[in-house]
């Protein structure tokens, strides 16, 4: 069983057409891989969003509709991994800026055995970027590279929104690193699975920009400045913990 995650926040107006995208693309070129099911996790949304998540959780088969009341992306995953039973969870976000012809490799390395965590990445040899702006482009390269000489880290992209695990591995991903209830949560998974000698895996994507992104890079980056600090220490002291 696989359950990919979709952290939604006050997407009413893209919310119903893009679940049914992820939903028919499961259903025409995914119907072999085992059961796969989509979960909206709502973390806080204040518009019509719950309407349409509950209905879309009616109307598809495969589909689930959770609802937080605080916000936080890392929150929304935490609590959906958490109360899953799948063999399989991961996430991406709703505006699919991953093309999800990667769904099929990153599964299948998974089920194979080939690694223990995927990270799609936008900065691994044989990606492709389709109309970035050179701030957010620069951006992401400037955090990858901070994350590397903090946590002396081999993945490349710890900030794209695709990411696959194995999920009996979580709980030991969690209470080692992988804590926060914001963003920076998915890059803990990555940190935190190569800090307890986890198999990660760079799974290089094509990735498109969404000009509509909702995404404040100057908030981002603090909270990701902040929460990279949080980390270190996080890790220090479970090293220093007795065995």
């Amino acid at each position: 069983m696989i359950e990919i995650t979709i952290p939604i926040l006050n997407e009413e107006s893209t919310l119903y057409e893009q679940v049914n995208k992820v939903h028919d693309f499961i259903e025409r070129d995914l119907s072999d891989v085992g059961g796969v099911t989509i979960v909206l996790a709502d973390n806080g949304s204040s518009d019509r969003t719950p309407e349409i998540g509950h209905k879309l959780s009616q109307d598809l088969p495969g589909v689930k509709y959770i609802r937080l009341e605080r916000r936080g992306v890392g929150l929304a995953l935490k609590t959906s991994w958490g109360g899953s039973d799948a063999d399989i969870v991961g996430y991406m976000d709703l505006d699919l800026a991953t093309d999800l012809k990667h769904l099929r490799p990153a599964i299948q390395a998974l089920r194979l055995g080939r690694a223990d965590i995927i990270a799609g990445s936008r900065l691994a040899k044989g990606a492709k970027i389709v109309g970035r702006s050179r701030l957010r482009g620069f951006t992401s390269v400037c955090f990858n590279l901070i994350v590397k000489l903090i946590f002396r880290t081999s993945f490349s992209d710890g900030m794209c929104g695709f990411k696959f695990l194995k999920r009996d591995i979580l709980a030991h991903l969690m209470s080692a690193g992988a804590q926060s209830d914001g963003w920076f949560f998915a890059t803990e998974v990555l940190v935190t699975g190569e800090h307890l000698k986890y198999r990660v895996m760079d799974l290089p994507v094509t990735w498109t920009d969404d000009p509509n992104s909702k995404v404040k890079i100057i908030k981002l980056s603090l909270e990701y400045l902040r929460a990279m600090k949080v980390l270190r220490e996080r890790l220090r002291k479970q090293q220093e913990r007795p065995c």
